[in-house]
C-alpha cells in the first residue's frame, strides 16, 4: 500500500535538528522523498507497522508532528502532480 508520510519538527535547537535527521532518515529507508518533509513509502503492513513506531518513537509529541495518509493499492487515481519535479511509480523496477 502507498503511505504519504509526512512531519513537523522543531529545530529551534540543536536536540530538534537531530530528531529531524533521525526522522527523515527513517523515511528515506522506506521511501522516496517528494518533498522536504514529505515522502512516499510503498509498505507492507509489517513494514508500515515497524516504521510508524521507529517515528513515533524519534519525536517530542509536545513540538513535533507526524501525518500518515493511506493512499491503498489503488493509489494512481489518487494521486495528481503538476510542477517541476516529475512523479513516480513506487511500484516500478528501478534501473540503475
Amino acid at each position: 500500500m502507498l503511505v504519504l508520510i509526512t512531519y513537523d519538527v522543531e529545530t529551534t535547537n540543536a536536540e530538534g535538528r537531530r530528531r529531524l535527521r533521525k526522522v527523515a532518515r527513517q523515511c528515506v529507508n522506506y521511501g522516496q522523498r517528494v518533498q522536504n518533509s514529505v515522502f512516499e513509502c510503498h509498505l507492507d503492513p509489517a513494514q508500515l507497522a515497524d516504521l510508524k513506531h521507529t517515528l513515533v518513537n524519534l519525536i517530542d509529541p509536545e513540538k513535533d508532528s507526524l501525518r500518515f495518509y493511506y493512499l491503498g493499492s489503488k493509489w494512481e487515481r489518487k494521486v495528481e502532480h503538476a510542477g517541476v519535479k516529475e512523479g513516480y511509480n513506487p511500484e516500478a523496477p528501478i534501473i540503475l
